[in-house]
């Protein structure tokens, strides 16, 4: 009775998870005609990877975006420490404005801030012209594009952040904070010897799930940076072009889909290596109860 009642579940992640995986993984050691079709190679598509410059750039894009993104954990634990105070009105008004973001369609995210981010007309730009500043170019210019997507991406998980941070501040027990009062810790002594500690559980499970959701950026890239014909036109599109958006690129334009299926699988590698290893270092910097 509990295959059964579990059947539907297991039958759907089987189908559409674990089947286009070992699928994938099997492509991965195929190479593809242009009309379709494919031959065993063995690794000779692994061999090219690891020596591909424009995969290698990719994952340094990928990895400088992942750690931009990391920085958006510090901004959502102070938010969520003012949210935190006792007697706060519109604490609710707060958390939907914060949270509107995260339930916002990406591409209409990515169109919005892609005409923000516009160097001749976007409003970013404008305000900046009242103060007599020359904005650049923001999404086109090398210097400033992977900075801007990682803004675009903070704020779009901060909300996130900040709901899963407020729930774990809450479970605080209160006479912690009595406790350290009384001991003569003031508030900033109170969060950075109470809260962050106990804290620590939440911020683990942020920061796993940042790193893989920023290892698999795609849309802001796609919309905003430009795809096929368009992102050739963007002279900053080798500073952010990442790995998925690589793996997109060689897969639905070069029509090279065996290549393809290898660097998505050696990104599915690189994401349980990275997460194994947050896990392992948890033991240190995380405590329980």
């Amino acid at each position: 009775m509990g295959y059964l009642l579990i059947a539907p579940t297991g039958i759907g992640l089987a189908v559409f998870y674990l089947w286009p995986v070992l699928q994938t993984a099997y492509f991965s050691f195929t190479e593809w005609g242009p009309f379709g079709g494919h031959e065993w190679t063995g690794l000779e598509n692994y061999r090219t990877l690891a020596g591909d410059e424009e995969v290698l750039r990719a994952l340094g894009n990928t990895a400088l975006y992942t750690l931009l993104g990391l920085a958006g954990i510090p901004v959502a634990i102070v938010f969520a420490a003012l949210l935190n105070r006792r007697r706060l009105r519109g604490v609710s008004v707060y958390r939907t404005l914060f949270f509107l973001p995260v339930v916002t369609m990406p591409v209409a995210v990515a169109m919005v801030w892609r005409w923000l981010y516009n160097g001749e007309y976007g409003l970013i730009n404008y305000v900046l012209s009242l103060a007599g500043i020359d904005g650049p170019h923001w999404i086109a210019d090398p210097a400033t594009a992977l900075y801007a997507l990682a803004a675009v991406g903070i704020w779009t998980t901060v909300g996130y952040n900040l709901v899963i941070f407020l729930a774990g501040m809450q479970a605080i027990p209160r006479q912690y904070y009595e406790a350290a009062a009384i001991d003569g810790a003031g508030p900033l002594a109170q969060f950075r010897k109470v809260t962050l500690p106990l804290l620590s559980p939440s911020i683990f499970f942020v920061s796993v799930i940042s790193v893989i959701g920023s290892l698999q950026l795609f849309d802001l890239v796609y919309v905003i940076g430009g795809s096929g014909q368009s992102a050739r036109n963007n002279p900053a599109y080798p500073r952010i072009q990442t790995i998925v958006a690589l793996f997109y690129d060689k897969a639905f334009y070069t029509n090279d889909r065996g290549y393809a299926a290898a660097i998505v699988m050696a990104l599915l590698a690189l994401i349980v290596v990275l997460t194994a290893v947050q896990f392992r270092l948890q033991k240190r910097w995380v405590h329980y109860g």
